[in-house]
């Protein structure tokens, strides 16, 4: 089966088409705010596809696994762009895209969301009011979980071992990052939460903050909720501290340079990413293997070095560094979609 994995984000579209686990075709094109051009996408899907599958980031309550789209699943998935609206926006456009293209070939909604669901109770619910969390369905909900998937199979691949057996930290480091402790193949913690903003420092978020400091910062400087709402998504993180881009690489250029809010801004990152990891050690139970992915996790030698130094909660751990291939996994959840649906 040839399938046409489409991955969009704010800036760009990418496009491979997997056909028995290999990429026989990928490209990426550039979008702004989640438009593209709409002939680039044609060109490329001329390479030819049985299905497409499609990375939607939340699938809320509802979606809890991967979904073949009919009208009314396409028509579901417009509530949930309040959940996070610049990933679903992007990927919708572009879902709608694929499809006109032609209706025949079926399209496949695989969310970053739905490995998550297995967290336990403990781990997914939050310390609020009952009824709020009745009647909004507030959870822990978790992302990156195409990938976190992905890399536990590859960890348990490499180690020869069943993913049954192992413990596993997955470190998804790019300008969005998250941890995952996996059981026995199982998500069992993360660090994202009902948004993506939850967790580790990031690129240009904020990751985890007082909440009473942003009601502070409502009351008493004025701040309007969009406001907050820019600032956490987009002026925050490595870019608020250092005031650069939020680029990793520009970051540590910039700390070899002797910047000390660039400094400042790193020491912070690492600081919470090493925190975490040895929360995500503490609830699976000790770790087997510590896996780095995403573009900073695979890439920076520097920033796993500095990660890993005297971790105690790792101790005995093997480190991996596993490439992130949300593709595969895309195609290979529409293939047991398309499957069960003959």
């Amino acid at each position: 089966m040839r399938v046409l994995t489409v991955n969009a984000g704010s800036s760009s579209l990418k496009l491979v088409v997997v056909e028995d686990g290999e990429r026989s075709a990928e490209d990426e094109i550039a979008a702004r705010g989640g438009e593209f051009d709409p002939d680039e996408l044609a060109g490329f899907a001329a390479h030819g596809f049985d299905c497409s599958s499609h990375r939607i980031v939340h699938g809320g309550p509802r979606f809890t696994e991967a979904t073949l789209v009919d009208d009314e699943v396409r028509s579901a998935l417009d509530e949930l762009v309040d959940l996070a609206p610049l990933h679903t926006r992007a990927a919708l456009t572009a879902l709608d895209a694929v499809r006109d293209l032609d209706r025949e070939r079926p399209a496949v909604a695989c969310f970053d969301t739905s490995f998550h669901a297995s967290l336990p109770e403990a781990a997914r619910t939050y310390a609020l009011p009952w009824e709020w969390v009745q009647k909004y369905g507030l959870r822990r909900y978790g992302f990156h979980g195409l990938n976190h998937a992905y890399v536990a199979r590859q960890a348990a691949a490499e180690l020869g071992r069943p993913l049954a057996d192992l413990r596993i930290v997955s470190c998804h480091l790019g300008a969005g990052a998250s941890l995952c402790a996996l059981v026995g193949g199982r998500s069992v913690d993360t660090t994202m939460g009902f948004t993506p903003l939850e967790g580790l420092v990031m690129a240009t978020r904020s990751g985890s903050v007082d909440p009473g400091l942003l009601i502070w910062l409502q009351r008493h400087a004025g701040i309007s909720a969009d406001e907050l709402d820019d600032a956490l998504e987009h002026r925050s993180g490595l870019a608020g501290l250092s005031g650069g881009s939020g680029d990793m690489r520009e970051l540590l250029g910039a700390v070899d340079d002797g910047d000390e809010r660039a400094r400042l801004a790193y020491d912070v990152w690492i600081h919470r990413l090493r925190r975490e990891i040895g929360a995500m050690a503490a609830t699976a139970g000790g770790v087997d293997a510590l896996v780095f992915t995403g573009g900073i996790g695979e890439h920076s030698e520097r920033v796993r070095a500095d990660t890993c130094t005297d971790l105690k909660p790792i101790d005995g751990a093997t480190v991996l560094v596993i490439e992130a291939r949300e593709d595969l996994e895309l195609a290979a959840q529409a293939e047991l979609v398309i499957g069960s649906s003959r």
